[in-house]
């Protein structure tokens, strides 16, 4: 059995830059199709399934036709010094690391001569016959998607419809009308025939018959949509209406309707202040609104998590009563301000009577109510129950009229198909048909996706995000995070302004989407099925992304557009859209609300599930290549345990559940990545440590003939091999955020090839304990640094004490036991001692002026959090840089001992919950690479030995 690169070394540095990059490109990127959520990078999926196919060069048996196209690839640039001294295999693989570079790099998408090299080479190493590519989970349809953007033959599938209908939209409808040119008449009179390229001319169409649905819909509508009066006569484009939920205040003596609002701003951007000031009018018990710009402080927000506050008699109100007005129908809105277009910037006005204007419920409203999930869905705990009460009338007639104009724009495309001399024979997209009509059904497909991304934009869930000092103002959509929160003030999108959320925009991104994909010669096709019993696929190469426990419920959120997009396509897609909601039942999901709020029914439905599909994709998988999984469960986001510290996590029930179905399926972890799936850096605005990457699981059959190992012998081997595996994850730069995920990886690959590992009783050491083991040889191989005393008792001091007081006593005891005295670490400047209390000080704490050449006393400690210092007050990289070349001229090794000291320094304060000083390690690490290099160029304290 050869190995493939996925296997052995891949270029993971490249790959994850380009997967975090990919985060923030928007135009022509497939994300913006419609919104799916958790997808995988573009980037990464096609990095591990060229990898999966692609032999290592430094092995008996590669093709030799392989080898010989790898010697045609461009050399690495910059070529390494010692180059010709290298093993050959060693230079092929550099190359194969060199071209994999390029080739996931957003920008080379289509570029066609970079993709045909890839084809080639995995043509060659499979002898002509590459593997088709099976995703049964399937999602966004990112896998898929890259598997036909590599020549491959790719087949996805997914239990949930609005999964399958977007794959198909990426992977199944574009080659069938592939090179044809557009049917509506504006390009057909251009003459253009032979410009047409791949899905161009598909593009065109979508982009026509969407602005015809567009132009035709304000024709419709756009007097419910009315200009605003600016204060000097004229008018303005309307950009959102804001507006604020209100109840009566349970105070017999006010009862005024009072507006609940999270926050008056409504721009924070330096120079262009502005806010909404309430006016209260307390003899009349009524509230109204101005707009007020410049110098000034808005009032705080008049509700919270714990509770409201009515602005007319200051009264506070607990949002159990809210929730009851809610619940009896008796919460209505209030219009805040109107953001319209201004000159050169966004105008704030004043609501005015002329604003409001009352818009009668169309006759078609959503079918189905809101799940009763109490995790991700909280409007229902306020009476709004059904989808329809997401959505104001104004919204609702929006949407149901843009529905009916797909169907209007389907039969012109048909028509104007028909006029173009395109055979008319009936037969529908679903049935294959490749005609006028099924060609008519395509456009549909797009520009009912576009209707129900619209949905994403106008509801009443939207909120308004009033910028920063490097953002400006926009509207936030429904699904800002994976739940549907209640929203106390809401922005009101025009959907005919042309700015971000408006028909205008959704077009243009779904049009030059269209455009960019792929529409090889290789069939591939996305079905709606049940991954527990996948019944296709046989020689397939599987590559997923399994679901995550209980982490994102895809069916609830997805009936949000699944409701709209029946709508318009149940004609199209009888089959995809022919229950009421999404199908629940069989979704492979942790969620204790389906199971009577039982949580171990919940987890043995999910288990017996996900074993099953685990079963299923290991019979349909090819032996000669890897299986390959990403996962992405943070081990705090589980139902861990805790050690008697109340420090460690014990293990992942995710990450459990996963492995267990893995290990059953008689599956082995041949090879585990991190791979970088969201943008650098990133935290969530709560304060808490958010995952950055996934882990990619390679995994092949374990051998019949496997052996079995004690508990020792499972030990040994993880003190023996986790350790160099962390230091390659750290060399890479992985962040301190993903340290624990990524350890699973290897830890699991010990664990999993042998047939069983023992208790010492004889009985089978489970996958729950295993986590635990890796988990505690995680903590030791952090320990290990190469530290001053002073150092080391601060790390012991800190994992008791973090930046709290402790008894002198302790900390005496614990120094004494390191080589060193309190009062020396005291003038070393890393602590506070006085009244019988020590103290670590904080980064915030250190001294400006600290100067590592005169410190007498100079340790690690001091030196990583004197950078944590200077990091946070500048927001530079370049101050922390000449500080850190000033400290390399005291000990050459210390850019090495400070990060692996910040690693070890996140993990404790991470599992303690100390979100703030994690933060600060985790941003250190991640800067790191781009500290070490500009600390590298300082001339005068330039590091005597090669930074990591």
């Amino acid at each position: 059995m050869r190995k493939k690169l996925i296997e052995v070394a891949i270029p993971l540095d490249e790959i994850n830059r380009a997967a975090a990059r990919e985060k923030s490109i928007r135009h022509g990127h497939p994300s913006t199709l419609h919104l799916w959520w958790a997808r995988r990078p573009l980037a990464a999926c096609r990095a591990v399934l060229f990898c999966s196919l692609i032999d290592d060069p430094g092995q008996d048996g590669v093709p030799q036709e392989l080898l010989d196209r790898v010697d045609r690839l461009p050399l690495p640039d910059p070529l390494p010094p010692d180059w010709s001294t290298r093993p050959l295999a060693d230079q092929r693989r550099e190359r194969l690391f060199a071209f994999i570079a390029r080739l996931v790099q957003w920008e080379n998408s289509t570029n066609e001569e970079l993709l045909a090299t890839a084809r080639e080479l995995i043509h060659a190493a499979t002898g002509g016959s590459p593997p088709p590519v099976l995703d049964p989970f399937c999602g966004g349809g990112s896998i898929p998607l890259e598997a036909q953007r590599l020549g491959l033959e790719a087949h996805a599938s997914d239990l949930n419809p609005v999964a399958v209908l977007i794959t198909k939209a990426l992977i199944e409808i574009p080659p069938k009308f592939a090179d044809q040119p557009p049917v509506n008449p504006a390009d057909r009179a251009r003459g253009m025939g032979a410009a047409w390229k791949g899905a161009a001319g598909l593009a065109a169409d979508v982009r026509y018959y969407g602005r015809w649905m567009r132009d035709e819909a304000e024709r419709r509508i756009g007097h419910l949509y009315p200009k605003a009066r600016l204060p000097d006569g004229g008018e303005a484009t309307v950009i959102a209406w804001l507006w604020a939920r209100t109840v009566t205040c349970p105070n017999p003596a006010c009862g005024a309707r009072m507006p609940l609002v999270r926050s008056f701003d409504l721009s924070t951007k330096p120079g262009k202040r502005a806010w909404v000031e309430p006016v209260v009018d307390r003899a009349a018990k009524t509230v109204r609104f101005d707009v007020r710009t410049g110098s000034g402080v808005p009032q705080p927000g008049t509700v919270e998590r714990t509770g409201a506050r009515c602005i007319v008699c200051a009264s506070s109100v607990p949002l159990d009563h809210i929730r009851a007005e809610g619940r009896a129908g008796r919460m209505s809105e209030q219009l805040m301000a109107i953001v319209a277009e201004g000159r050169g910037s966004r105008t704030y006005l004043a609501p005015t009577a002329s604003a409001v204007t009352p818009v009668p419920m169309p006759a078609w409203v959503p079918d189905g109510d809101l799940p009763r999930n109490p995790r991700d869905f909280k409007t229902p705990n306020y009476g709004m129950r059904s989808f329809a009460d997401l959505f104001t009338p104004r919204q609702l007639v929006a949407l149901t009229t843009f529905g009916d104009l797909v169907a209007e724009a389907r039969e012109r495309a048909r028509r104007d198909a028909a006029a173009a001399g395109r055979a008319d024979d009936g037969v529908p997209l679903a049935d294959c048909g490749t005609g006028a009509a099924a060609y008519a059904d395509a456009v549909a497909v797009y520009l009912a996706l576009i209707v129900s991304g619209l949905a994403d934009r106008l509801s009443t869930i939207c909120s308004w995000d009033a910028g920063g000092p490097t953002w400006g103002t926009k509207t936030r959509n429904t699904f800002a995070r994976q739940a549907i929160p209640m929203t106390w003030d809401f922005a009101e999108v025009m959907p005919f302004s042309g700015q971000s959320g408006s028909v205008d925009n959704a077009l243009d991104y779904t049009a030059e989407t269209v455009a960019g994909l792929s529409t090889g010669d290789v069939p591939s096709d996305a079905y709606q099925m049940n991954a527990a019993s996948l019944l296709v696929g046989r020689g397939s190469m599987v590559a997923t992304d399994p679901p995550y426990y209980d982490n994102i419920g895809y069916a609830d959120l997805s009936d949000f557009f699944y409701v709209w997009l029946r709508r318009s396509l149940r004609s199209i897609y009888p089959d995809l859209f022919g229950t009421v909601l999404t199908p629940k039942d069989d979704e492979m999901i942790a969620s204790p609300y389906r199971h009577g709020g039982s949580k171990l029914k919940a987890r043995s439905f999910f288990e017996d599930r996900l074993a099953a599909a685990f079963e299923r994709m290991r019979a349909v998988q090819s032996p000669d290549y890897p299986l390959t999984l990403f996962y992405a469960f943070k081990q705090s986001e589980s139902e861990a345990g805790e050690d008697d510290a109340g420090g460690s996590p014990v293990a992942s029930t995710g990450w459990e559940t996963m492995l267990t179905g893995l290990l059953n399926a008689g599956l082995q972890v041949d090879g585990t990545w991190p791979m970088r799936s969201e943008l650098g850096n990133r935290m969530l605005a709560t304060g808490t440590n958010a995952l950055a990457s996934s882990i990619l699981l390679a995994c092949r059959p374990r051998p019949e003939d496997a052996p079995t190992a004690t508990r020792r012998e499972f030990l040994a081997a993880l003190r023996r091999e986790l350790p160099p595996a962390l230091k390659v994850m750290r060399r890479e730069n992985i962040a301190p955020v993903d340290l624990a995920q990524a350890a699973i990886g290897p830890g699991m690959a010990v664990y999993s090839r042998y047939r069983q590992v023992q208790e010492p009783n004889g009985q089978p050491l489970p996958v729950r304990t295993a986590l635990a083991l890796i988990n505690q040889i995680l903590d030791e191989a952090l320990g290990d640094g190469d530290y001053d005393p002073e150092t080391r008792w601060a790390v012991t001091w800190y994992a008791q004490h973090g930046t709290a007081d402790g008894p002198f006593g302790d900390a005496n005891t614990l120094a004494n036991a390191r080589a060193t005295s309190v009062a020396g670490m005291q003038r070393a400047g890393i602590l506070s001692a006085r009244g019988g209390l020590v103290r670590l000080l904080r980064p915030d704490e250190l001294p400006a002026d600290w100067d590592p050449a005169a410190d007498a006393r100079f340790t690690i400690w001091e030196t990583a959090h004197h950078l944590i210092r200077v990091f946070q007050s500048s927001g530079g990289e370049e101050p922390v840089a000449d500080l850190l070349a000033k400290a390399l001229a005291r000990r050459s090794d210390a850019a090495d001992l400070v990060r692996e000291l910040a690693y070890q320094l996140f993990v404790v304060a991470d599992r303690k919950g100390w979100a703030a000083e994690a933060r600060g390690y985790n941003d250190l690490v991640v800067a790191w690479p781009s500290i070490t290099r500009l600390a590298a160029n300082r001339p005068a304290e330039r590091a005597p030995t090669r930074l990591l």
